[in-house]
Protein backbone atom coordinates (compact mmCIF):
# COMPACT_ATOMS: atom_id res chain seq x y z
CA UNK A 1 0.00 0.00 0.00
CA UNK A 2 3.02 2.43 0.56
CA UNK A 3 4.55 1.49 -2.62
CA UNK A 4 1.48 2.36 -4.33
CA UNK A 5 0.99 5.71 -2.58
CA UNK A 6 4.07 6.87 -3.48
CA UNK A 7 3.96 5.67 -6.94
CA UNK A 8 0.55 7.62 -7.25
CA UNK A 9 1.44 10.82 -5.29
CA UNK A 10 4.75 10.93 -8.00
CA UNK A 11 2.59 10.43 -10.73
CA UNK A 12 0.14 13.08 -9.63
CA UNK A 13 3.02 15.23 -9.18
CA UNK A 14 4.50 14.49 -13.08
CA UNK A 15 0.98 15.35 -14.35
CA UNK A 16 0.75 18.73 -12.68
CA UNK A 17 4.24 19.64 -13.89
CA UNK A 18 3.17 18.58 -17.59
CA UNK A 19 -0.16 20.29 -17.35
CA UNK A 20 -0.22 23.72 -19.75
CA UNK A 21 -0.48 27.37 -18.38
CA UNK A 22 -3.42 28.25 -18.10
CA UNK A 23 -4.80 30.91 -21.10
CA UNK A 24 -4.57 34.66 -20.31
CA UNK A 25 -7.29 36.21 -21.89
CA UNK A 26 -8.69 40.05 -22.66
CA UNK A 27 -11.76 40.92 -23.49
CA UNK A 28 -12.09 44.06 -24.56
CA UNK A 29 -14.68 46.44 -25.45
CA UNK A 30 -14.14 49.10 -28.35
CA UNK A 31 -15.63 52.26 -28.25
CA UNK A 32 -15.56 55.18 -30.49
CA UNK A 33 -15.95 58.40 -28.69
CA UNK A 34 -17.35 57.29 -26.03
CA UNK A 35 -20.07 54.87 -27.98
CA UNK A 36 -19.86 51.21 -27.54
CA UNK A 37 -19.09 49.55 -31.27
CA UNK A 38 -17.59 46.16 -30.77
CA UNK A 39 -14.88 43.49 -29.52
CA UNK A 40 -11.52 42.62 -30.22
CA UNK A 41 -10.53 39.43 -27.90
CA UNK A 42 -6.77 38.01 -27.37
CA UNK A 43 -5.96 34.90 -25.97
CA UNK A 44 -2.56 34.36 -24.71
CA UNK A 45 -1.63 30.60 -24.39
CA UNK A 46 1.12 28.30 -24.01
CA UNK A 47 4.72 28.14 -22.19
CA UNK A 48 7.34 31.37 -22.63
CA UNK A 49 9.62 29.34 -25.46
CA UNK A 50 6.31 29.09 -27.66
CA UNK A 51 3.15 31.00 -27.13
CA UNK A 52 0.29 31.56 -29.45
CA UNK A 53 -1.91 34.42 -29.56
CA UNK A 54 -5.27 34.48 -30.89
CA UNK A 55 -7.10 37.60 -31.65
CA UNK A 56 -10.89 38.02 -32.95
CA UNK A 57 -12.01 41.74 -33.88
CA UNK A 58 -15.56 42.99 -34.66
CA UNK A 59 -16.43 46.45 -34.94
CA UNK A 60 -19.61 48.24 -36.62
CA UNK A 61 -20.56 51.90 -36.56
CA UNK A 62 -23.81 52.98 -37.45
CA UNK A 63 -26.07 55.84 -37.82
CA UNK A 64 -29.52 55.81 -36.98
CA UNK A 65 -29.49 52.46 -37.45
CA UNK A 66 -27.95 52.95 -41.07
CA UNK A 67 -24.11 50.93 -41.37
CA UNK A 68 -21.53 53.31 -42.05
CA UNK A 69 -17.99 51.08 -41.47
CA UNK A 70 -17.26 47.67 -40.60
CA UNK A 71 -14.19 45.92 -39.58
CA UNK A 72 -13.42 42.07 -39.01
CA UNK A 73 -9.64 40.93 -38.07
CA UNK A 74 -8.29 37.72 -37.14
CA UNK A 75 -5.01 36.53 -36.52
CA UNK A 76 -2.90 34.06 -34.84
CA UNK A 77 0.31 34.51 -33.61
CA UNK A 78 3.73 32.30 -32.54
CA UNK A 79 6.22 33.31 -30.59
CA UNK A 80 9.37 31.64 -29.27
CA UNK A 81 10.24 33.76 -26.55
CA UNK A 82 10.31 38.19 -27.24
CA UNK A 83 10.72 37.33 -30.99
CA UNK A 84 7.24 36.65 -33.09
CA UNK A 85 7.96 33.62 -35.15
CA UNK A 86 5.38 33.25 -37.62
CA UNK A 87 1.78 35.09 -38.21
CA UNK A 88 -1.13 34.72 -39.55
CA UNK A 89 -4.14 38.03 -40.30
CA UNK A 90 -7.02 38.58 -42.32
CA UNK A 91 -8.67 41.50 -42.12
CA UNK A 92 -11.19 43.10 -43.50
CA UNK A 93 -11.51 47.39 -43.29
CA UNK A 94 -14.51 48.87 -44.26
CA UNK A 95 -14.73 46.46 -47.44
CA UNK A 96 -10.63 46.18 -48.21
CA UNK A 97 -10.05 42.90 -47.65
CA UNK A 98 -6.31 42.02 -46.89
CA UNK A 99 -3.86 39.09 -45.58
CA UNK A 100 -0.85 38.58 -44.09
CA UNK A 101 1.30 35.24 -43.76
CA UNK A 102 5.06 36.36 -42.13
CA UNK A 103 7.69 35.40 -42.45
CA UNK A 104 6.41 35.43 -46.44
CA UNK A 105 5.42 38.90 -47.36
CA UNK A 106 6.92 41.12 -44.76
CA UNK A 107 7.60 44.84 -46.13
CA UNK A 108 10.00 47.91 -44.91
CA UNK A 109 10.61 50.96 -46.88
CA UNK A 110 13.05 49.52 -49.17
CA UNK A 111 11.52 45.94 -49.61
CA UNK A 112 11.26 42.60 -47.95
CA UNK A 113 12.46 41.78 -45.01
CA UNK A 114 13.50 38.94 -42.45
CA UNK A 115 14.34 40.12 -39.10
CA UNK A 116 16.15 38.07 -36.85
CA UNK A 117 14.19 38.83 -33.96
CA UNK A 118 10.75 41.03 -34.23
CA UNK A 119 7.63 41.86 -32.46
CA UNK A 120 4.53 42.76 -33.63
CA UNK A 121 2.15 45.26 -31.32
CA UNK A 122 1.98 42.59 -28.73
CA UNK A 123 0.88 45.01 -25.95
CA UNK A 124 0.98 42.10 -23.67
CA UNK A 125 4.62 41.79 -23.98
CA UNK A 126 6.61 44.24 -21.53
CA UNK A 127 8.98 44.20 -23.50
CA UNK A 128 7.41 46.19 -26.42
CA UNK A 129 8.03 49.84 -24.79
CA UNK A 130 11.61 48.76 -25.71
CA UNK A 131 11.33 48.51 -29.61
CA UNK A 132 11.79 51.05 -32.41
CA UNK A 133 9.76 48.54 -34.96
CA UNK A 134 7.45 46.20 -35.17
CA UNK A 135 5.31 44.12 -37.55
CA UNK A 136 1.70 45.35 -38.46
CA UNK A 137 0.14 41.95 -38.95
CA UNK A 138 -2.87 43.98 -41.22
CA UNK A 139 -0.31 45.68 -43.54
CA UNK A 140 2.42 43.11 -43.08
CA UNK A 141 4.64 46.31 -43.19
CA UNK A 142 7.81 47.09 -40.64
CA UNK A 143 6.25 50.50 -38.55
CA UNK A 144 9.34 52.67 -36.93
CA UNK A 145 7.56 53.37 -33.69
CA UNK A 146 8.61 55.62 -30.60
CA UNK A 147 7.43 55.38 -27.14
CA UNK A 148 7.02 57.73 -24.58
CA UNK A 149 6.18 57.10 -20.74
CA UNK A 150 3.48 59.35 -19.47
CA UNK A 151 2.37 60.28 -16.07
CA UNK A 152 0.55 57.81 -14.24
CA UNK A 153 -3.37 58.11 -14.06
CA UNK A 154 -6.61 56.31 -12.67
CA UNK A 155 -8.41 53.74 -14.77
CA UNK A 156 -11.81 51.72 -14.56
CA UNK A 157 -10.75 48.06 -15.06
CA UNK A 158 -13.71 45.55 -14.54
CA UNK A 159 -15.48 47.91 -11.96
CA UNK A 160 -12.85 48.82 -10.11
CA UNK A 161 -10.16 52.00 -10.21
CA UNK A 162 -6.75 50.91 -11.31
CA UNK A 163 -3.82 53.11 -10.75
CA UNK A 164 -2.25 52.68 -14.67
CA UNK A 165 1.45 53.17 -15.78
CA UNK A 166 0.88 54.80 -19.24
CA UNK A 167 2.80 55.03 -22.72
CA UNK A 168 2.62 57.04 -25.50
CA UNK A 169 3.38 55.07 -28.85
CA UNK A 170 4.01 57.39 -32.22
CA UNK A 171 4.07 54.41 -35.16
CA UNK A 172 4.97 55.07 -38.53
CA UNK A 173 4.10 53.24 -41.33
CA UNK A 174 6.21 53.00 -44.46
CA UNK A 175 3.28 53.84 -47.46
CA UNK A 176 1.68 55.50 -47.98
CA UNK A 177 3.64 58.41 -47.20
CA UNK A 178 4.85 57.52 -43.86
CA UNK A 179 1.64 57.42 -42.62
CA UNK A 180 1.30 58.10 -38.64
CA UNK A 181 -0.59 56.98 -35.68
CA UNK A 182 -0.50 58.19 -31.95
CA UNK A 183 -1.73 55.87 -29.45
CA UNK A 184 -2.01 55.55 -25.41
CA UNK A 185 -0.85 52.50 -24.10
CA UNK A 186 -2.36 51.50 -20.11
CA UNK A 187 -0.44 48.93 -18.20
CA UNK A 188 -1.74 47.94 -14.32
CA UNK A 189 1.13 49.86 -12.32
CA UNK A 190 1.34 47.01 -9.94
CA UNK A 191 1.30 43.58 -11.95
CA UNK A 192 2.02 44.97 -15.28
CA UNK A 193 -0.78 43.39 -17.40
CA UNK A 194 -2.50 45.24 -19.86
CA UNK A 195 -5.45 47.04 -19.51
CA UNK A 196 -6.31 49.52 -22.38
CA UNK A 197 -5.66 51.22 -25.29
CA UNK A 198 -6.52 54.85 -26.85
CA UNK A 199 -5.85 55.69 -30.45
CA UNK A 200 -6.60 58.72 -32.60
CA UNK A 201 -8.00 57.56 -36.00
CA UNK A 202 -9.94 58.99 -39.11
CA UNK A 203 -11.37 62.64 -38.12
CA UNK A 204 -9.54 62.89 -34.86
CA UNK A 205 -12.24 60.81 -33.00
CA UNK A 206 -11.03 58.54 -30.16
CA UNK A 207 -10.95 55.24 -30.64
CA UNK A 208 -10.54 53.33 -27.28
CA UNK A 209 -10.18 49.69 -25.53
CA UNK A 210 -11.54 48.56 -22.19
CA UNK A 211 -12.31 45.89 -19.66
CA UNK A 212 -15.97 46.00 -18.82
Amino acid sequence: MRAWRGWALAWLLAGAAAAPARAEVWAFEVRLDGRPIGSHRFELSGPPEAREVQSVARMDVTLLGVPLYRYRHEARERWRGDCLDGVSARTNDGGEASQVEWPDDTVGASGPVRPACLMSYAYWNPALTRQTQLLNPQTGQLDAVRFERLADAPLAVNGREVTAARWRLVATAPTPAATRQTLTLWLDRASGRWIGLDALVRGDRLLSYRLP
